[in-house]
């Protein structure tokens, strides 16, 4: 993929949620990310962009 189509990708789908609406946002990402992994058809890799894209406050450990 292009800059140019990586450009173009993100910014529909910034429309596309913004369109949804904050209530139906996280239902939309879920919903096509769960169609994305179906096109991936590699529990595998998928795994391993689900650890990728887990954001840094979710990975932070509560100190003992």
């Amino acid at each position: 993929m292009t800059d140019s189509d990586l450009d173009r990708v993100y910014t529909t789908l910034c429309n596309t949620l913004t369109n949804a609406g904050e209530a139906q946002a996280a239902l939309y990402l879920a919903r096509l990310a769960l169609l994305c992994l179906t096109e991936l058809d590699d529990p595998q890799r998928a795994l391993s962009l689900i650890d990728a894209a887990r954001l840094p406050s979710s990975t932070a450990t509560v100190a003992a």
